[in-house]
């Protein structure tokens, strides 16, 4: 429940930061999807995708952090980051990311039980560096 809370507390601070293009996550209202996964789930998890707008402001962003961990793998109970263009998919054609809807500037968070002030202050921090 933790990770729902601080998905959720941190998805609406990224949803509201000026250098933050785009965030992906369906507890905000405006996420395509939020009503069904309002009906299907208890809680909006606390996995949170945003768009930085591009490769160099996005590897700012990653280098910049210091409670989350850059990891391919999400989803546990300590504070994850991943840049898939460079990590995961990096290994795909730029065009066929982008066709996925993977850009550049695309970066993943997932969320872990740490204290949630904690985990906002280092993502301020490292967007300051952006």
């Amino acid at each position: 429940a933790a990770h729902n809370a601080n998905g959720q507390q941190i998805a609406e601070w990224l949803d509201a930061h000026a250098k933050v293009e785009q965030v992906y996550y369906p507890g905000l209202p405006a996420h395509p999807q939020h009503e069904l996964a309002r009906r299907q789930m208890r809680g909006f998890t606390g996995m949170i995708s945003i768009e930085m707008g591009s490769l160099e402001r996005a590897a700012a962003f990653v280098n910049g952090v210091r409670i989350f961990a850059l990891a391919e793998s999400l989803g546990g109970v300590e504070s994850l980051i991943g840049h898939p263009a460079m990590m995961t998919h990096a290994s795909i054609p730029r065009d066929r990311r982008y066709a996925m809807g993977l850009t550049d500037g695309l970066v993943r968070l997932s969320c872990g039980v740490e204290d949630v002030q904690d985990l906002i202050a280092d993502l301020d921090q490292a967007l300051a560096a952006v």
